[in-house]
């Protein structure tokens, strides 16, 4: 798998969730990162569907934290933007579920890193001509085997 993507539409941002899913097992921490619009709840809903997730998969800002289980593997969703702290995520337990689900933070860059030993960063951005790109960061050497360079 490629670890530079251009989405020009956003199922293609789905079709990468879909795609990444298929490398994904419980376990799995993965983290976005980038500024609204960018498409992290696109590339989250990609995710479920590659993992078998029937109901609809949305933004949790409101409600910080969706769990899905329906899919082979349970999917947990968050939104972070609210989040101040690391204080505040160990409030959500996400250390009592992350072993056994794949675990997707949008806005969590500094403050869920150290619930795994691993995880995969996606950078999301949105250009000015309204086309997404999104950069795999492997982190660890089972995400590195999985995306491989």
């Amino acid at each position: 798998m490629r670890r530079d993507h251009l989405l020009p539409a956003p199922e293609d941002t789905h079709a990468l969730g879909r795609a990444l899913a298929q490398v994904m097992r419980a376990g799995d921490l993965v983290v976005l990162v980038g500024p609204l619009g960018a498409g992290k709840t696109a590339l989250t809903q990609g995710i479920g569907a590659g993992l078998g997730v029937r109901e609809p998969v949305t933004s949790p800002t409101f409600v910080i934290s969706r769990v899905h289980r329906d899919g082979r593997v349970p999917l947990v969703h968050v939104d972070a933007y609210r989040l101040g702290s690391v204080a505040d995520v160990d409030d959500l337990d996400l250390d009592v579920t992350v072993a056994d689900s794949v675990t997707v933070v949008e806005w969590g860059q500094g403050l869920v890193e150290r619930l795994t030993d691993e995880h995969l960063e996606v950078r999301l951005e949105r250009r000015d001509d309204d086309v997404r790109t999104a950069v795999l960061v492997p982190h660890g050497p089972s995400w590195e085997a999985r995306l491989p360079a």
